[in-house]
């Protein structure tokens, strides 16, 4: 055996160690979707407590008007919540817009913060600790400007914490409004169905634990309070607020009838830019909460720090590895004395992938067809590879940063 074999070896041992994390996950996301099946959510409360629904926007003058007349249609009592608009330093005509909502909505809570590159400017956590010094509410609910939650989510959303005073937050479920667009969208629509809210499904029932979404989700306002806001440093705000809340004790549960819809990147040139800011942000998370790994601080989280030390440099190095051991092997630029069994491991690890995918999106009424089984056979060798790049980016990105003290801006997704 040469270096080349143990190469080959470790890439194999650990894109088995990670498919095999991600079909437990699958696993126990059915067995909690099979759950929820059985659940009752009653249609109203004895007592509604006061929200404050926060959207974070910039350069949002597309899809804006519709996400605030989604908000003001919710089935919840129309004096029980505040909407807070953080227009944040736009140069669009987002502000013309709301302003003109505001026109034909004179009575309800509806705010609007205009921000200058003075105030704002400074990313999504700046703005919703903008937009959270301005808000009354005993509840905090999170919505990206891009969303059109049903009518219900709010109240499942609010109905799930009130009955836990150990949950510190309740996150619903997103669903892909534009999943029919093109070929990406369709990937983005798989990926979300199973590696994002299955996965959430899966962890909350083999240990509690979730990690909040950027959007639709509900947080007690007292421990934003405690916490002293949103760390502006962080790109992904809601990963770094997930392990704070758990090592505070607290719990985040997943309520997959609170359902939004969102709009997905259209794009590779857009879908690049946002993956490659989502993967740099959660390595910001990592090495922010490394240290907590091997204590009792870290909680349950610390399978949240594992698991992201194991997708953003292990598993990220082994699929560069093993990508490049087959490109060498092909040009025969290397002698591989293993390479028959790891073939057959292979064609193993691609089944298993596949099968465990398919299980997923057969929870969705609609998703298992005929389209999107062709969509998972390619899936693996064209959209997961995309995102062995995007990491990769993302990681650079990230060190670079680090050295030049660079600070932290809004990543404008693209929307259409």
């Amino acid at each position: 055996m040469n270096i080349f074999d143990f190469l080959l070896i470790y890439s194999l041992v650990i894109i088995w160690i990670t498919i095999f994390l991600n079909v437990v996950l699958v696993i126990g996301g059915y067995i909690y979707y099979l759950k929820t099946l059985k659940i009752k959510m009653k249609s109203d409360l004895k007592e509604y407590p006061f929200v404050s629904i926060m959207v974070p926007a910039h350069n949002e003058g597309v899809v804006i008007e519709k996400t605030v007349k989604s908000l003001l249609e919710l089935e919840y009592p129309e004096d029980k919540y505040e909407i807070i608009i953080i227009n944040d330093n736009s140069s669009d005509n987002s502000s013309e817009i709301l302003s003109e909502i505001q026109k034909k909505n004179p009575n309800r809570n509806l705010v609007v913060i205009n921000t200058d590159n003075i105030t704002g400017g400074k990313g999504k956590s700046n703005a919703l600790n903008i937009g959270f010094g301005k808000s009354k509410g005993e509840f905090l609910v999170i919505y990206d400007a891009d969303n059109t939650p049903e009518k219900t989510a709010l109240i499942y959303l609010v109905q799930t914490i009130l009955k836990d005073k150990k949950l510190g937050a309740v996150i619903g479920k997103f669903r892909c409004r534009n999943r029919k667009k093109n070929l990406l969208t369709k990937f983005i629509n798989i990926e979300t169905l199973t590696f994002q809210w299955m996965a959430q499904a899966g962890r909350w029932q083999l240990l509690n634990l979730c990690t909040i979404p950027g959007t639709n989700f509900v947080i007690r306002r007292s421990l934003i309070e405690e916490m002293g806001g949103w760390d502006s440093k962080a790109i992904t705000e809601d990963t770094e607020i997930s392990f704070r809340l758990y090592r505070m004790g607290y719990k985040i549960k997943f309520m997959p009838l609170a359902v939004t819809w969102e709009q997905e990147p259209q794009t590779l040139k857009v879908w690049f830019k946002q993956r490659g800011r989502w993967a740099k942000g959660n390595i910001y998370v990592v090495a922010k909460n490394l240290k907590y790994i091997f204590t009792k601080e870290g909680g349950v989280s610390r399978f949240d720090v594992f698991y992201y030390v194991l997708i953003y440099f292990f598993f990220l190095s082994a699929v560069i590895f093993s990508d490049m051991l087959f490109i060498l092997g092909l040009a025969q630029a290397i002698q591989l004395d293993i390479a028959g069994y790891s073939i057959i491991l292979w064609l193993m690890a691609y089944n298993v992938f596949c099968l465990s995918i398919f299980v997923a999106i057969s929870t969705e009424k609609g998703e298992l067809n005929f389209g999107n089984f062709l969509v998972v056979l390619i899936m693996y060798f064209t959209y997961c590879k995309l995102w062995g790049i995007v990491a990769a980016l993302g990681f650079y990105n990230f060190v670079k940063d680090t050295i030049f003290k660079r600070e932290v801006k809004w990543y404008k997704t693209e929307r259409f």
